[in-house]
């Protein structure tokens, strides 16, 4: 056996540098019954993090997959968080333990609304695949898809105490659906462009909806359903769209009223005027729809308050006194005799849409805002969470209930992450500091804990690295400067003015004395480290400076500089895309290496100086023999520009970063690529690895820093191949058409699933089971018929081996087995996917379950469903007639006594509680809660009289 050549898997390890990922929103949640408002969700690419606000920490880390995390909805109980993803898939994570057992997959697309129902039973999610999909969390299987918007929905919302969904989408249309019969009875055209949020206000029976211009228009929402009883349906059926004289100017608004109003009407009330003119970017209202906070694309948070009727209505007594005095004012002024022999006119005053919303106050964020969320806490403070574009959380309080009220700052997260992208990262020699530097701010973090040890100020960085000894390090900014920092006190040592342009790129010496600089001046410099005595220092210790030694002066903009090993050459990248090579010592021109198209942006000399590679903005690497300056080979490396390379210590294997979010591993001696790295979002700027080859760290627009570690794990390229072929074309399926029922048309409601690789798997191993099972059952046959004809009694025929490992079950409880383990939110999928062959063998073998009382629940759920999509089949088999009329039998008397047990367990464990009450006396927890508030609210206001008094 010949030797092979063996690849060590990278994985990724740990993600930070974000504090929260602007593509998805901010939500409050609780811990452990912990304090309201404490704790803060965000997303973190496909993660999701629980922040506790006060001490500033990471208390929760919800593990994704793959993909990014676009919306976030905490359940009404406070136990469960959704989870939306890019690629439409939905979980629901436990903040008990983080786990989540739960995952929907139905959306082709990336989840953009989502919300629970006041029960947190049914979920409802919005796509950029303009569907809306009800699920059922309970049976953790989707009810229904409805289609009708044509374009991606912006908020989704269940009604209280009716079966009715409302959602809004960029299509311009909020659209009411009965879910009773899983269609849009209704469509409100009144908004002139996107419709970007909504919430329902006064008890859901006013809407408030936000686009893209400076209005919040309100809808009053007429249930009709009552008047109907009342016989006012004539009234009803008689309005048209010309009925509203007092807004002749906003016919555009009134379109919704058709002639025929179901179940609903929704007329205009009037708006509310923000004070930003851009669009409405998130809007949102309190638990109980007191306070509205909206915001555009700037950092201003607009609040506003939603009075009780009994505040309104007092605010309207008062008004209308005013008006009284003014008009007995005016009568008394007037000297005409006539109009003092009037009567007085009772002033009237109209109630208006101001007097019931009302501006509270604006937040002043440090940058723009991307998301909000607010929460109204006991003794009218309301508590406001916002995710800022620049990678920050910041939380405000402020009281409602005061005159004026102004909003203070409680936190804010900074500390775990840069406010802008991280363009150049160092490993120090040691192996255990990063170093990350962006446009204002520079970080060490210790790898190991992924924690920031320290924060320093800094002019925008391109180019970085770790004096020898680690105790300095030194930047190369967009200015031309060269900053140097002490690592143990933070301190900036000294700033050189090294270039008059951009300085894109340094290198150290291989003899560890000085270092080389690139920039956008045409120009090389050469530095020496230099100890000088400090100045500034009363005990006279030495600082570090930069000596300049030497200047090579180049035609072209120099975008990357190169020493090789052994520091007898150095290879620099120029703006012609030419990469030419210098001797160090005499910086005689040596070679020239051209072949690229666009400009060379990153290179690296291999170890033993016999390689150079280089990558460009052509999306090629090429790799040159440093000898004679032959390309070996050129390679098609990124879908987008290659933004870094670098060797492997020791190895002529090297990385590739690019703008395409991925990382790559290649072998420059067989010219293949070994491993493709993913799980950034956005482009990759940079990545450094660690001396000992064991870490990487890379930097992305996402602002996520990712760390990945080298396991002991081979990689067998054959494998890695056919991952990628599965890969390919689980997302080809992905993209294609939902599943439809035969002989249905496509209308309003279809299926809630989505044929993916999971659920085609899933048919395959119920086919496979089905196999089994007849297999098996011929042989019983056989072995049967043989006894019969025997005069020997003969050995009955062996298992079939799965069948034996599974516990020697039954071939018929075998396949139940299978489909009890099919995940329940594919399983309609799976039985679609599943051939009609099949089909009669499973009924007769539900049959046989449901008289055994197996499993009755799921049976009678898989029966139903291909009764459904096999209808017509089914009906025209005479052989299967027989077999329908016995399941309806069975299965109605064991549905009844399913139905009678859960009845008597129900009325027991009622009979139960009032026993334990009454003999006891003791409340169960909810009710004793619930008693303990109400106390101490009485108490409250004793304690108020007697101050008042006092």
């Amino acid at each position: 056996m010949g030797l092979t050549k063996q690849y060590l898997r990278y994985v990724a390890s740990a993600v930070f540098g974000v504090i929260g990922s602007q593509k998805a929103n901010i939500a409050y949640v609780t811990l452990r019954g912990g304090e309201k408002g404490r704790y803060v969700a965000v997303a973190a690419c496909e993660q999701v993090f629980i922040w506790d606000v006060r001490k500033g920490e990471k208390v929760l880390i919800l593990q994704g997959q793959k993909h990014e995390v676009t919306f976030l909805c905490a359940s009404p109980d406070g136990i469960h968080l959704a989870v939306g993803y890019e690629d439409g898939a939905v979980r629901i994570f436990s903040l008990l333990n983080g786990e989540s057992n739960v995952s929907f997959n139905g959306h082709k697309t990336a989840v953009s609304a989502m919300h629970y129902d006041s029960l947190g039973a049914r979920l409802v999610t919005g796509s950029r695949d303009t569907d809306v999909i009800v699920w059922d969390i309970i049976n953790e299987c989707g009810l229904y898809r409805l289609r009708g918007h044509k374009d991606v929905i912006t908020e989704a919302l269940f009604l209280k105490d009716k079966n009715i969904l409302v959602t809004s989408s960029k299509d311009s249309f909020v659209k009411w659906w009965d879910l009773d019969t899983q269609h849009c009875f209704k469509t409100m055209v009144g908004h002139r462009s996107e419709v970007w949020g909504m919430v329902l206000l006064n008890q859901e029976n006013r809407l408030l909806t936000g686009s893209a211009d400076s209005e919040l228009r309100a809808w009053d929402i007429d249930y009709l359903q009552e008047e109907k009883a009342e016989g006012e349906t004539k009234e009803k059926k008689g309005k048209t769209l010309l009925d509203d004289d007092d807004h002749d100017e906003d016919n555009e608004e009134e379109l919704d009223e058709s002639p025929e109003e179901r179940i609903l009407s929704c007329k205009k009330a009037g708006s509310i005027l923000r004070e930003a003119r851009d669009r409405v970017v998130s809007l949102t209202a309190d638990a109980k729809a007191r306070v509205i906070a909206c915001h555009g694309n700037d950092s201003v948070l607009e609040i506003f308050t939603v009075l009780s009727e009994e505040e309104v209505q007092k605010k309207m007594t008062k008004k209308t006194k005013k008006a009284k005095k003014k008009a007995a004012k005016a009568q008394e002024e007037a000297a005409v005799e006539e109009a003092a022999e009037e009567e007085a006119v009772e002033p009237l005053v109209e109630r208006t849409l101001k007097d019931e919303i009302l501006r509270l106050t604006n937040i002043k964020a440090s940058a723009k805002i991307r998301w909000v969320d607010c929460l109204s806490c006991v003794g009218g403070e309301l508590k406001v969470a916002l995710l800022l574009q620049n990678n920050t959380v910041e939380t405000y309080s402020l009281k409602t209930s005061d005159k004026t009220p102004t909003a203070n700052k409680t936190s804010r997260l900074t500390l775990g992450g840069h406010r802008t992208d991280v363009r150049t990262l160092a490993f120090s020699s040691d192996n255990l500091a990063v170093l990350s530097a962006s446009g204002d701010t520079v970080k060490v973090w210790n790898r190991s804990t992924l924690q920031v040890i320290r924060t320093m100020a800094c002019e925008y960085a391109l180019c970085s690295l770790f004096v020898p000894g680690d105790r300095q390090i030194i930047l190369g900014t967009k200015c031309g400067k060269l900053q140097i920092f002490e690592l143990s006190s933070g301190s900036l040592l000294e700033t050189v003015d090294a270039h008059s342009g951009a300085l894109w790129s340094l290198c150290l010496a291989p003899d560890q004395r000085g270092i080389v600089t690139g920039s956008a001046d045409k120009k090389v410099k050469f530095w020496e480290f230099e100890l000088i005595k400090d100045e500034g220092s009363s005990s006279g210790q030495k600082r570090l400076t930069l000596n300049h030694t030497r200047t090579l002066q180049l035609e072209e903009d120099i975008l990357c500089v190169k020493f090789s090993p052994d520091n007898r050459l150095l290879a620099v990248s120029l703006l012609d895309c030419t990469v030419k090579v210098f001797y160090t010592d005499t910086l005689k021109f040596f070679l020239s290496l051209y072949g690229h198209k666009l400009p060379v942006l990153c290179l690296d000399i291999s170890h033993d100086n016999t390689l150079i590679a280089t990558g460009s903005a052509d999306r090629n690497v090429k790799i040159w023999g440093l000898d004679f300056g032959d390309c070996h080979r050129s390679m098609f490396a990124h879908d987008d520009s290659v933004m870094f390379l670098q060797f492997l210590p020791k190895t002529h294997l090297f990385f590739t970063a690019g703008k395409d979010k991925k990382i790559k591993q290649w072998d420059a001696d067989k010219f293949q690529l070994v491993q493709t790295l993913e799980g950034h979002h956005r482009e990759v700027w940079c990545l450094t690895i660690s001396p000992n080859g064991d870490h990487i760290v890379s930097a992305s627009h996402d602002k996520s820093l990712r760390l990945w570690e080298r396991t002991r794990e081979p990689i067998i390229l054959e494998e890695e191949r056919e991952m990628a072929r599965e890969a390919e074309f689980e997302e080809d399926m992905a993209k294609g058409d939902a599943p439809v029922v035969p002989g249905e048309t496509e209308g309003e409601a279809a299926p809630a699933g989505k044929k993916s690789m999971e659920t085609v798997k899933a048919a395959e191993r119920i086919m496979e089971a089905l196999e089994i099972y007849r297999e098996e059952s011929r042989k019983m046959e056989e072995h049967k018929y043989a006894c019969q004809n025997a005069a020997n009694k003969i050995p009955p025929p062996k298992p079939n081996p799965i069948l034996v490992a599974f516990g020697n079950v039954s071939p018929s409880q075998y396949v139940l087995d299978v489909i009890k383990k099919v995940r329940s939110s594919e399983l309609e999928v799976s039985l679609l996917v599943l051939p009609f062959p099949y089909v009669p063998e499973l009924l007769r073998l539900f049959n046989s379950y449901i008289n055994q009382g197996l499993e009755v629940e799921l049976v009678c759920r898989c029966l139903f469903f291909l009764l459904k999509i096999h209808f017509g089949q089914i009906s025209s088999n005479q052989m299967m007639l027989s077999v329908i009329d016995e399941l309806r039998t069975n299965t109605v008397t064991k549905v009844r006594e399913i139905r009678d047990v859960m009845g008597f367990n129900n009325a027991a464990l009622q009979f139960l509680q009032r026993e334990i009450e009454s003999k006891e006396d003791v409340m169960f927890f909810a009710d004793a809660t619930g008693q303990l508030e109400e106390k101490k609210r009485k108490r409250r206001r004793r304690e108020r009289a007697i101050l008042t008094i006092a």
